[in-house]
């Protein structure tokens, strides 16, 4: 895949994160820089940290306020286990868990960004590149 096809579907992952966002899912992060990356793309919609409690406690607390989350923990190793017990613990609750976000965006970056809060950059500087050509 080259640049312009992958920022055009990064640019649309971001897009249907913001909706889901403004129809009431939460989004899950996992520290507060990974929060402000997702503010400076426009995400204006409940953000929480998954790392400050137990993450069973955690999201038994989510699940008893959201229906719907989103799950956008790093895809590095910590990353991968931190998402693979918040879905488990959530999808026992009956709240609707979505992996597919994080798994489309980590597929669309792996190699050269590891983390969310190195999204918004990421993205900035592919679009700013291709404007170059």
């Amino acid at each position: 895949m080259n640049d312009p096809e992958r920022l055009e579907k990064l640019e649309e992952l971001i897009l249907e994160l913001q909706q889901m966002s403004d129809k009431g899912s939460l989004i899950i992060v996992e520290g507060k820089r990974d929060r402000k990356a997702l503010r400076a793309l426009g995400i204006t919609g409940a953000i929480m940290l998954g790392t400050k409690k137990s993450i069973l406690v955690f999201c038994e607390e989510v699940a008893r306020e959201y229906n719907n989350v989103i799950v956008l923990t790093d895809w590095d190793e910590n990353g991968d286990k931190l998402a693979a017990l918040m879905e488990g613990y959530l999808r026992s609750t009956s709240t609707a868990v979505n992996m597919d976000i994080r798994r489309k965006i980590k597929n669309l970056v792996k190699k050269r960004i590891k983390d969310i809060e190195s999204l918004d950059t990421h993205i900035s500087n592919l679009a700013s590149d291709l404007k170059h050509f």
